[in-house]
């Protein structure tokens, strides 16, 4: 959202609805200018530009370990309250990376809330151990109000791309928006620096959506 706020103020005759969604959008059938995808893609008529990574982390409060224990290995997950999702695909089976093995942990909740911003609040307050996006909490990991857990253990990153319909030329408010919007989210996401790393070292190899419509 800050980025879209960023850009009514810098174009104040624009207008925009937002819908935030974890299913997949049909942009042509429901009017719907631009969608933000996380997740590899599979071949589209749609227009992509990949506009970043998207991390998951594995976090609770000091409060809740001092009381409850550092877990070391995901399988430790199931000895401890955590906070899952509901209607979003990560729910309650989360998914571990352990070298080319992937472990996936049905993980036990007292508490099921339907937004990421609930789940944050929750985890800062010391309700249990969440799994959140890496952009949403560097600030908490570094003021120390959350501890990353389970590093070692991390999935892959996954790709986040902006798709949008059509060929040729586009409207102009989508590509103002795109224009603007693209380098602040590159920037915010790392893809810049991811870019800067892989022509630093050449020879090093490298699913919640939401919609927006201008009007």
């Amino acid at each position: 959202m800050p980025v879209i706020v960023e850009f009514l103020r810098a174009f104040p005759r624009i207008r925009m609805r937002v819908q935030m969604t974890d299913r997949l959008v049909n942009l042509l059938e429901e009017r719907v200018d631009l969608v933000l995808r996380v997740g590899e893609q599979p071949d589209s008529r749609l227009n992509s530009t990949r506009i970043g990574l998207l991390g998951q982390m594995v976090c609770a409060s000091p409060a809740y370990l001092a009381a409850h224990g550092t877990p070391t290995k995901p399988d430790h997950l199931l000895s401890h309250d955590c906070i899952a999702y509901e209607a979003y695909a990560v729910g309650s089976n989360w998914a571990f990376q352990s070298k080319a093995r992937t472990i996936e942990v049905e993980v036990p909740s007292r508490l099921f809330v339907n937004s990421v911003e609930a789940a944050v609040v929750a985890a800062v307050e010391g309700a249990g151990i969440a799994r959140l996006a890496s952009y949403q909490i560097e600030a908490l990991l570094e003021s120390g109000k959350l501890v990353r857990l389970l590093e070692a253990f991390d999935p892959k990153p996954m790709p986040i791309h902006l798709m949008y319909a059509g060929q040729g030329q586009i409207p102009l408010k989508l590509r103002a928006f795109i224009d603007f919007a693209v380098p602040v989210l590159r920037k915010r996401l790392g893809l810049a620096a991811e870019t800067e790393s892989r022509k630093a070292n050449p020879a090093r190899k490298r699913a919640k959506h939401s919609a927006a419509s201008a009007r």
